[in-house]
């Protein structure tokens, strides 16, 4: 079973490498939507428990960019690349869920309402 939870934090940035009125600085309600896959505990009933999720995500993402300007981070944060370093830094910095058998399938970022990229680590 896929199991995901939704998190969500203002941050700015600009694309400097971009023609585009984004090259601009400006802002973003993100929503990065993270996606784990396992069989749900024969006690539990649960895959995870959601709020582990959310606890995870909080302190590696939240925490880290919400009200930040994206360019402190990288030179050119398009979407693509805030997809790629999501996964990367969850995957990096995993803390198995107690008592559950879980693996990171992919992360979404969304950087709007209907804009979004997918990242699988493929």
């Amino acid at each position: 079973m896929l199991v995901s939870k939704t998190v969500k934090f203002d941050a700015a940035h600009f694309l400097p490498n971009y023609g585009g009125k984004c090259r601009n600085l400006h802002g973003h309600t993100w929503k990065v939507e993270v996606a784990v896959e396992g069989t749900p505990n024969r006690e539990t009933g649960m895959v995870v428990d959601f709020a582990w999720l959310k606890k995870v995500l909080t302190a590696e993402v939240v925490e880290r960019f919400d009200h930040t300007c994206l360019n402190d981070w990288y030179g050119n944060p398009t979407a693509e690349m805030l997809a790629q370093w999501v996964f990367d830094i969850i995957k990096c910095n995993w803390i198995q869920s107690p008592g559950e058998a879980i693996q990171l399938k992919w992360v979404k970022v969304w950087e709007s309402e209907d804009s979004y990229v997918l990242e699988d680590g493929k």
